[in-house]
């Protein structure tokens, strides 16, 4: 085996790609900050018992962990970035109303998480913390919709559940960890013969109508009924917002933490969501801070793949003399916004791979850009 092979699933970014990347990353922060979300940056690695905690088993089995060589504590690489913004939300900032926070960086997955996944996603994501009505979901999904399209996607389909119906079902049945762990991903498997007390939910999945569907369907508890309410104005203001809206009481969520409203976000082309979100007020709780919360994350790198190609930006060719004229019109240029890059000397062959398509020559005295 070649000792500089990578291991599956995980890929260098190229030039073209990384490019790419950037250009989204720093349209979507710039959109996240416009609509008050302030950015924040915690850790690659942590102690596990910080990192997991309030998360359930899919978020630990997706995690790496290794041993601290200085305080012999397992650490592990975060899978995700909502426990940390969590604890960032519930110690270090400690506000007492509304927090609106976002982030963008790196983490691993043991595995990939879908068919065309890298096992090290780019995450950015925007979370709100401190209410816990419906209109916090509808201000993250509708946030979620524009990022999406200022990527360049056009067409964005988003899939809601709401987990607090499947919880409202098998509350009240008793189970223990083991069994509730089969019968939640019954449910999300839409296998109706495992999902025992929950199995209505496994054909409880299509347009708007589902609603009204899951209405007649359901037990009348209260929970339920809110919950329905809660889909229908979420799903309302997705489709005000340009995307086509799908209704699925069998979708609880990515990594099981989820207790409110989830979704996912998919447009054609890709056969993996572009988007997920939702709603988990509890994972707070267990940094001794419950706070409401909702958000969403995407993997830069995957809609860098399916955003379309932006215009190859062309350089100018700069003589490499020193010249006091010269250093001041590439600087100027640069400040201009111009991609300037200096003809080093003996590699006059291979001047194609600058992608230059213009030079600095001296004329009249003076140094002009000609092509």
């Amino acid at each position: 085996m070649r000792r500089w092979l990578l291991p599956e699933h995980i890929e260098d970014v190229l030039p073209a790609e990384a490019r790419a990347i950037e250009r989204l990353r720093r349209g979507i922060l710039d959109l996240f900050e416009r609509a008050g979300y302030e950015l924040v940056a915690p850790p690659l690695l942590e102690f596990v018992e910080s990192l997991l905690s309030g998360t359930g088993k899919d978020l630990d089995l997706a995690t790496f962990k290794l041993v601290d060589r200085i305080s012999g504590r397992t650490m592990g690489v975060r899978a995700d970035h909502t426990p940390q913004v969590a604890r960032i939300d519930a110690h270090l900032l400690n506000r007492q109303g509304v927090a609106r926070l976002c982030y963008c960086g790196s983490v691993l997955h043991t595995v990939p998480s879908g068919i065309t996944n890298s096992r090290e996603p780019l995450q950015i994501g925007a979370e709100l913390y401190g209410h816990a009505g419906v209109e916090a979901d509808i201000e993250i999904a509708r946030l979620m919709i524009a990022a999406l399209k200022a990527t360049g996607v056009a067409k964005v389909h988003v899939d809601l559940g709401n987990p607090a119906i499947y919880r409202a079902l098998v509350g009240d049945a008793g189970l223990n960890a083991e069994d509730a762990e089969v019968v939640f991903h019954a449910v999300q498997q839409k296998n109706a013969a495992e999902a025992k007390g929950a199995a209505v939910l496994t054909g409880l999945h299509g347009g708007i109508d589902t609603i009204e569907r899951a209405r007649k369907a359901l037990p009348a508890k209260p929970a339920i009924g809110a919950a329905l309410d809660a889909l229908a104005r979420v799903a309302q203001a997705c489709r005000a917002a340009g995307a086509e809206t799908s209704i699925d009481l069998a979708e609880l969520g990515g990594f099981n933490y989820e207790s409110g409203i989830v979704f996912a976000a998919f447009t054609p082309g890709s056969p993996d969501a572009i988007a997920r979100g939702g709603r988990y007020d509890e994972v707070g709780a267990s940094f001794g801070r419950a706070r409401p919360a909702t958000g969403f994350t995407m993997d830069l790198r995957q809609l860098a793949a399916l955003a379309p190609e932006a215009a190859k930006r062309g350089a100018i060719l700069a003589p490499c003399i020193e010249d006091a004229a010269l250093a001041a019109e590439v600087a100027r240029l640069r400040e201009a916004g111009e991609v300037v890059i200096d003809d080093l000397p003996g590699h006059e062959a291979a001047r194609d791979e600058l992608g230059c398509d213009r030079k600095l020559e001296k004329k009249d005295g003076k140094w002009r850009v000609t092509s």
